[in-house]
């Protein structure tokens, strides 16, 4: 537990002081927002400082260091470095290694001073590749290949593991981005779904003789460094927002919650979990159905905060509707958790009991 708040609280302290500072050096270096024309209430937001993403990517990684660290033992002042575990290493290259593909998708934004970044074919390339580093490491540590909602469901994907990891940590990654489109959206949501894979990792912690997960602990452990950090980026980023995440954050963001699903075992819990991202994803695929099909639309504008957004609603009021979805979604899919929990019977036997 005190390693979970140490983690969150670093993070939290990283972030919270760093934003500003990385504020002023985007602002030197002319690193700002380009804004879509069809989002005219948005405008105003041009040339806003972007890229915040790699404080977040960097508050996580001192927070997660620095909690393995311990100056105290049983004879006193000690030294030591606790062990990093391959769970919490496998969680910190998809973090890192999602990022640096939004990292440059935003310098290329930045650079050719247009909204159109990475090509499709390299921004695949590359979360392929993340994805079979992720799979072979995942593999060689002994992670489950099975499908899996709160456990293991007993079908083994074997090779389509591989698969599996490349869509959900793509499919995750590209949902927070669409719904990265208001100021504090995804930040506040996320907060919210990584502040429950902390329970969800402490508790297959606890809980170890019941569940198949590689180094619940230390996803716990990860999960808090990024909610402290989501925290500390939100003080900045709420309306009116001085700084964005881009691409580097948001593709980040969804490339960890896709792992800590995989290390965690939850896989399909994800959807519930991530809810929110589900409907603004589900969203935009109607929306462009709709207008081959039909030649008609269905929402004013997708993702669909934009609907609200063009039909009257202020900002703040879409984006803390949204955040009481984003919560209600994690809220439902916690207690499915729990519930499998009480349903398998597990309460009946005594805690550590083999």
């Amino acid at each position: 537990m005190i390693t979970l708040l140490i983690s969150a609280g670093v993070a939290f302290v990283v972030s919270i002081l760093a934003t500003p500072w990385a504020v002023r050096k985007l602002r030197q270096h002319n690193i700002g927002q380009f804004i879509q024309e069809e989002v005219s209430g948005h405008l105003h937001k041009q040339g806003t400082p972007t890229m915040g993403g790699v404080v977040m990517i960097g508050a996580v990684l001192i927070g997660y260091l620095v909690s393995h660290v311990r100056l105290w033992g049983v004879e006193g002042f000690h030294l030591s470095i606790i062990p990093f575990s391959r769970g919490g290493l496998l969680a910190l290259l998809a973090l890192t290694g999602m990022g640096a593909i939004g990292l440059v998708d935003d310098y290329l934004k930045v650079s050719r001073k247009r909204s159109l970044g990475l090509g499709k074919a390299a921004k695949l390339g590359g979360q392929l590749t993340v994805a079979a580093l992720f799979a072979w490491g995942a593999t060689n540590a002994g992670i489950s290949t099975e499908l899996s909602f709160a456990r293991p469901l007993g079908i083994d994907l074997g090779v389509f593991f591989v698969v599996l990891v490349l869509v959900m940590l793509a499919g995750t990654a590209n949902a927070v981005n669409l719904t990265d489109g208001m100021d504090g959206l995804a930040a506040g949501s996320a907060v919210l779904v990584f502040g429950a894979f902390v329970i969800i990792g402490y508790w297959k912690f606890r809980h170890w003789e019941f569940y198949s997960a590689l180094d619940p602990l230390e996803a716990g452990v990860v999960s808090a460094a990024m909610a402290g950090a989501l925290l500390g980026f939100l003080w900045w980023n709420a309306a009116p927002a001085r700084i964005f995440m881009g691409d580097v954050g948001s593709q980040a963001l969804g490339g960890l919650m896709a792992a800590l699903a995989l290390l965690t075992n939850t896989q399909l819990l994800l959807i519930l979990l991530g809810g929110l991202y589900v409907a603004e994803t589900a969203s935009v695929i109607l929306q462009v159905a709709s207008f081959k099909l039909t030649g008609r639309r269905i929402f004013r504008m997708a993702p669909f905060h934009y609907h609200f957004d063009l039909g009257g609603w202020p900002e703040t009021t879409v984006v803390v509707r949204f955040w009481i979805i984003a919560g209600l979604c994690v809220a439902l899919a916690l207690g499915i958790f729990y519930g499998d929990f009480i349903n398998s019977g597990l309460l009946d036997v005594p805690f550590g009991a083999n």
